[in-house]
């Protein structure tokens, strides 16, 4: 009798299982075990998520996330740090790929050593055109800006175009300045052709750029294909699954359209819309692109230079060159006509403006252009140098949009470009965030390096590579762990008009999450640069 009541027993109970068995929801994935920050309106933490056609449609507790879901693929994290996947709120995707064909001049340490690399890198890569990107003279021991004369008699006859790491400034040669038909008589409005006594040097600031930029060979489409796999790569290891490419043309951003369709670039791309005339009015008449991979709907727009090579546009003299005032790339009534124009329509502006004068241009236009609407979200790219009664244009309207790393990058000699005064209002991201409610945060790689764990320190330790300074650089201006994480993921989502599809770790949104060594929340301060990311998902694929 027992033995029959325990048989019966067994098969209701076995009956039971296999009927919650099958009431269980078929998914692609299941993860358990995790530190999962969801990065949600509380910053909730969770366990465990389940993933069904590459979107997440379960988050919480392990336990309920298995009573719920089943799946051939269960996932134990054991315990590691899980985070949604990262938006680089502003970078140059595109260019970024293009400088890993190029002479490679990033940390060169003196002129010298730039000329050896280019001497090295044409030896092993012989061309009738020589590229290259990334000298700063402000790391070298001569803080001056370079002279032509070595480049001409090593390459007399092979034009050489080296980029200065923040893109506003050339060293050409005079072979390419001759291609250029670029003399002494060469006035550019915008820009500068730097001179010692007469005589060009070969430095071409901002505008005067142009003229050597229309000599420099396209890009064949194999090459440019290339360059753009090349990025997707570098930065899936860094567990950044959205870039926003701040500055493509039209062909550019219709080859990343085709080779997303066709599966062929993975990456998804918050495409800004170079500001030319062709370009601009394409994408007025045509509206909107926006795919789940690809969203275009800005403008980008170049307000000033940059301020290592005193190209920013400021309000008073530089401190170290008196007289010198920067300059606007794009005159003051261009930007406000183009304000007025793009507020017609759905598109976005975003404006780089580094110095006090170009952001109060750059507020005022966007505030007179959008008066009376709202929810417009138009960015300030950089927004580096505010005047203190300016801080209070930023608003749900008007976003900063910054990268942290420029003012560890910048701290060295900032203060003898700016003075003290201005300092006070300059990398000013805690002030901007009060202001406007939240803080798109990027890169700018390739001026700066990928890793974004670099920006989140940056932007919590204001410290360097080097943990300097030791108590950090005007840390009134620091964020926290959770605001920065959240200027990485949900708040540059929001920027982007894309926060119901991405940015944070909730039932309905993208599949993208990353798995990273160590808990970025918790960790050693000093450590944080070191984070590796041990795995990237996007839409429910692991690439990485």
């Amino acid at each position: 009798m027992r033995n029959a009541l325990f048989l019966i027993l067994s098969f209701l109970i076995l009956g039971s299982c296999q009927n919650k068995t099958s009431d269980k929801i078929s998914v692609d994935a299941i993860f358990i075990n995790g530190k999962v920050y969801t990065v949600d309106e509380e910053f909730a933490r969770a366990e465990a998520f389940a993933i069904k056609d590459g979107k997440f449609i379960g988050v919480g507790l392990a336990d309920s996330i298995q009573a719920n879901y089943k799946s051939g693929q269960i996932h134990d994290l054991k315990g590691k740090t899980v985070l949604p996947g990262l938006i680089d709120a502003h970078c140059h995707f595109f260019r970024f790929g293009q400088s890993l064909q190029n002479v490679n001049l990033v940390g060169a340490q003196s002129y010298d050593e730039v000329i050896q690399r280019v001497i090295d890198f044409q030896t092993d890569n012989p061309s009738e055109f020589i590229y290259g990107r990334g000298w700063d003279q402000n790391d070298w021991v001569v803080k001056e800006f370079p002279n032509k004369q070595k480049l001409d008699s090593l390459f007399p006859d092979i034009p050489v175009v080296l980029q200065r790491i923040d893109g506003h400034a050339l060293l050409v040669n005079q072979k390419a300045l001759d291609l250029a038909k670029i003399d002494n008589t060469t006035i550019t409005e915008g820009g500068e052709v730097i001179k010692e006594n007469n005589q060009i040097t070969g430095v071409l600031i901002d505008n005067a750029m142009d003229l050597v930029n229309e000599i420099i060979p396209q890009m064949t489409r194999k090459q440019a294909v290339q360059a753009l796999q090349d990025a997707q790569e570098y930065c899936f290891e860094y567990g950044l699954t959205t870039v926003n490419d701040a500055g493509l043309d039209r062909s550019t951003i219709m080859l990343i359209d085709s080779l997303q369709n066709a599966d062929a670039l993975e990456m998804r791309v918050y495409a800004m819309i170079s500001n030319n005339t062709a370009d601009v009015a394409y994408f007025i008449k045509n509206g909107i692109l926006k795919t789940d991979k690809l969203n275009v709907r800005s403008v980008k727009v170049y307000g000033d230079g940059a301020l290592g090579s005193r190209g920013a546009a400021l309000r008073a003299p530089y401190t170290d060159r008196h007289k010198h005032f920067g300059a606007m790339v794009t005159p003051v009534d261009s930007i406000y006509s183009l304000a007025q124009k793009l507020a017609k329509t759905d598109l976005q502006m975003n404006t780089h403006a580094i110095g006090d004068s170009a952001n109060t241009v750059v507020l005022k236009a966007y505030e007179k252009a959008l008066k009376g609407q709202s929810d417009r979200r138009w960015k300030v790219e950089h927004a580096q140098v505010i005047s203190p009664e300016d801080f209070d244009y930023f608003d749900d309207n008007i976003l900063p949009s910054v990268q942290p790393t420029h003012a560890t990058s910048d701290m060295y000699w900032a203060k003898e470009r700016l003075g003290e005064r201005r300092m006070k209002g300059a990398y000013a991201y805690k002030k901007l965030l009060d202001e406007a409610g939240i803080i798109a945060l990027g890169t700018d790689f390739p001026v700066e390096q990928v890793s974004p764990f670099y920006t989140f320190y940056a932007s919590v330790a204001r410290k360097d590579l080097m943990q300097y300074p030791e108590k950090g650089f005007q840390m009134k201006d620091a964020l926290s762990r959770e605001e920065t994480l959240r200027g990485m993921t949900i708040w540059a989502a929001y920027s982007n008009f894309e926060e119901a599809e991405k940015g944070s770790i909730e039932v309905g949104k993208f599949a993208d999450f990353i798995i990273v060594d160590q808990d970025i929340m918790t960790v050693d301060e000093d450590s944080i640069p070191n984070l590796k990311v041990n795995q990237t998902w996007l839409g429910g694929k692991q690439v990485k």
